[in-house]
């Protein structure tokens, strides 16, 4: 059983502007062309590729086989057979697995469903982007065998004899389409000093694959250099159509039926706060030169502190004349940002470059820094609410995103003190860690809404809500809205194996219709005091809520002094934030 208490229901706008009629038009408008559009691309493109590797393959079966390179490529498979021992042997059949179509189709699907698993929106072409380098790769080299005939070395072949001709190599051509894709994806999501490590063990795995197919006798090294070749025409031809920016976007949410407040205006003096450990030099460059577009000459760049994680930077800003507020950093950051300018005209404009990016997320913000300061700067200033909260030990202070105690808590604790694996693996390591905190406890608790009746309850997990949507696109709270002038609760309290399973499917459904009359439900189970099941959500202005223990807590994703507590409120329309057009 599921209890909801809703107040607006009203959907957050996602919608993109309407395409202009024509493809060249559309294009100096800057509005992102169709999948149509981009189908017919990659497949025009992938014919040229087809013709040309065909071309090369019909050259070197022909005139330039008597020529060099080509003529000695027989003594240089001779040669590597007579560098054969059992080590190498064994070492080549694994690289040249690495390469097969049963692992490099299980990769591709493994990783396909790994992306459509991470954040709603921008994910999804990342997944396509994989499945269409590798498919086009596929469909390019079996045009390539049958219309090039080429035999196989004239030396002992290690593993039997192909249905298709030599050239080109298939497994080169299938490894480079799938790692070196994967490579490219995790440039350009992952941060932390580990992503270029990770990356160049990517794009090493076709070589060595290539290498492994010459040591084993099945190509000719023309051979591998097509297949490199060939996967890496299909990756830069599909990227280009679905991870550039102009060509084919995300799937758009839905419109909201009232626009927020919206407000014009003028470029002036823009003060970057930003986060160090998680800000480059190459993005503060990117920001730098987006902000120079846009006519914000000389922005001050100013890092926070391990004492001073953005509030101070941003009051000392706002005091010495900033016209706009760039906050570029994590959750973290923009909690403290946002707290310092709490009722300020100034407007904020964020830059995701942390691990949650909750806010981000929820409004329809890029990921990329430089993508998502240029749409806030091609939008419009908006009022978003903000959450008050304070406590035991817990000062006054605002929430942009998500605050609680409990479960989530203890697992944002968790994976912050396992800092190393949090860089490398970004928020996949709040799963890890979420695995190791699920026995936490459950407690009972008193909660007090809009001066209600109290209610007594028992959780393993309380959570305050300005948005609903968390990594993954998990729907936690399915009523926030950041602009709707209420906060959302939900309280956790799965029992058994059977309760996990009744939440976890409440929450995947990631909605929550309120039925006729629900509020005086709610009003009857007030004076019984009844549960209302494994997952219970609430729609309110100000909440208090004491537990019977002492419990960890959280504000927007970092862990504060733990407490037994807490009291939530709204602050309507306290956040000036600069949002891209139809991002909400």
């Amino acid at each position: 059983m599921t209890t909801v208490v809703s107040g607006s229901s009203a959907e957050l706008p996602g919608e993109r502007p309407a395409e202009a009629p024509g493809g060249a038009s559309r294009a100096r408008s800057g509005v992102p062309r169709g999948v149509g559009w981009c189908a017919g691309w990659i497949s025009a493109l992938a014919a040229c590729q087809a013709a040309l590797m065909v071309g090369v393959g019909l050259l070197i079966t022909g005139p330039a086989r008597y020529l060099w390179p080509v003529a000695v490529e027989d003594e240089v498979n001779g040669a590597l057979v007579g560098m054969r021992t059992g080590s190498l042997t064994a070492l080549s059949s694994i690289a040249s697995e690495a390469g097969d179509t049963p692992t490099v189709i299980t990769v591709t699907l493994l990783s396909c469903l790994g992306l459509i698993a991470l954040p709603r929106l921008p994910l999804w072409r990342q997944a396509a982007f994989l499945a269409l380098a590798v498919s086009s790769q596929s469909l390019v080299f079996l045009v390539i065998t049958v219309a090039v005939d080429r035999h196989r070395p004239d030396v002992h072949r290690l593993d039997g004899s192909l249905p298709t001709s030599s050239y080109t190599s298939g497994h080169t051509g299938a490894a480079t389409a799938i790692y070196g894709g994967l490579a490219v994806l995790t440039l350009s999501r992952l941060r932390g000093p580990w992503r270029t490590v990770v990356a160049g063990v990517l794009l090493l795995i076709p070589f060595l694959v290539g290498a492994a197919r010459l040591y084993r006798g099945m190509h000719h090294p023309s051979d591998v250099v097509g297949g490199l070749v060939n996967g890496c025409l299909s990756l830069l031809i599909v990227g280009r159509a679905l991870l550039t920016d102009g060509f084919v976007t995300a799937p758009a949410a839905p419109r909201r039926a009232e626009a927020p407040r919206r407000e014009e205006r003028q470029p002036g003096h823009a003060a970057v706060i930003l986060n160090p450990t998680v800000t480059g030099q190459a993005d503060r460059k990117a920001l730098h030169r987006v902000l120079e577009q846009h006519g914000y000459a000389e922005p001050a760049f100013i890092e926070t502190t391990v004492d001073d994680p953005g509030g101070g930077q941003a009051a000392r800003a706002v005091r010495e004349g900033a016209t706009l507020v760039v906050v570029c950093g994590g959750d973290g950051t923009l909690r403290a940002a946002a707290d310092a300018l709490a009722g300020s005209e100034v407007p904020l404009a964020l830059v995701p470059c942390g691990t949650g990016n909750l806010l981000a997320r929820n409004v329809g913000l890029p990921l990329r820094p430089a993508d998502a300061l240029d749409a806030a700067l091609r939008g419009t200033a908006c009022r978003l609410d903000l959450g008050r909260i304070e406590g035991d030990s817990l000062p006054a202070t605002h929430f942009a995103a998500m605050s609680g105690a409990g479960l989530d808590a203890a697992m944002l604790q968790h994976a912050n003190d396992s800092g190393r694996v949090k860089s490398v693996l970004g928020w996949p390591a709040y799963a890890v860690a979420l695995l190791r905190v699920l026995r936490t406890p459950r407690t009972g608790l008193t909660v007090r809404l809009d001066g209600a009746p109290a209610l007594r309850r028992t959780a393993r997990m309380v959570l305050f809500g300005n948005v609903g949507t968390v990594q993954g696109g998990l729907t936690l709270l399915p009523d926030a809205r950041p602009d709707d002038g209420r906060l959302n609760l939900l309280i956790l309290d799965p029992r058994g194996p059977g309760g996990w399973i009744r939440a976890l499917r409440t929450l995947l459904r990631g909605t929550s219709a309120q039925p006729p009359g629900a509020r005086d439900a709610f009003a009857r189970r007030q004076d019984a005091g009844t549960r209302g099941g494994p997952a219970e959500f609430f729609t309110f202005r100000r909440a208090e809520i004491t537990f019977d223990t002492p419990q960890p807590r959280e504000l927007d994703g970092d862990p504060v002094t733990p407490g037994r507590h807490l009291t939530a409120e709204i602050r309507p329309g306290a956040l000036t934030m600069l949002l891209p057009k139809g991002g909400k």
